[in-house]
């Protein structure tokens, strides 16, 4: 025997508000966006929004989640498959270009976009703060293991060069979203590249 539900069943679709929920903060930032923002955005009355997804907090984390997931995980993808720190960072700079640009979209970083304005929310900043550190890290031991191969010169400021493809990918977030297009993006990439020091 049937066990009876208990409760109106859930009369929207999950992941669909989810992403109207990602494309604001995308577009707004987590301060900018209310909870009215969020659910005329999701199309959903503020019980719904608790029910299915908790605070605003708790919705943003997930929100970022799905941001990663289907458009800013190429950072760590190209990481992870390339060769060579450099070769890893000319793609993930290249892609950048267009997942900045990508048309229907807000423009820009999500995280980075997310960041503005968070520091009435320590606990919302630390988390962006945490994502950009590892990214900043991963570049870093990469360039490091390039360095220990030879690939890279031994005498390379590893963190700096790190921290110098974070500031790129940053910067290009913001000229994307004050109305740069994926060609000139795509110079910046290149310009980027022309810091990298001497391989082998």
């Amino acid at each position: 025997m049937a066990t009876k539900q208990r409760g109106r069943p859930r009369s929207f679709d999950r992941e669909t508000a989810l992403e109207q929920a990602m494309r604001a903060f995308w577009e707004h930032g987590y301060e900018a966006v209310s909870i009215s923002d969020l659910t005329e955005a999701m199309g959903i009355k503020a019980p719904s929004l608790y029910a299915a997804f908790g605070d605003k907090r708790t919705l943003f984390e997930e929100a970022i989640e799905a941001y990663v997931r289907d458009f800013g995980g190429f950072v760590l993808r190209a990481l992870e498959e390339e060769p060579t720190a450099r070769a890893a960072a000319s793609r993930f700079l290249h892609e950048a270009a267009t997942k900045y640009t990508l048309p229907g979209h807000p423009h820009g970083c999500m995280v980075i976009t997310a960041a503005a304005g968070t520091e009435r929310s320590g606990d919302v900043a630390q988390g962006i703060r945490a994502r950009r550190e590892e990214h900043a890290e991963r570049i870093e031991r990469r360039i490091r293991a390039d360095m220990a191969s030879g690939e890279l010169p031994a005498d390379t400021d590893a963190r700096a060069l790190a921290a110098y493809c974070v500031t790129v990918l940053n910067g290009m977030s913001q000229q994307s979203r004050e109305g740069a297009d994926r060609a000139t993006l795509e110079k910046i990439a290149d310009l980027a590249m022309g810091a990298w020091p001497d391989g082998r």
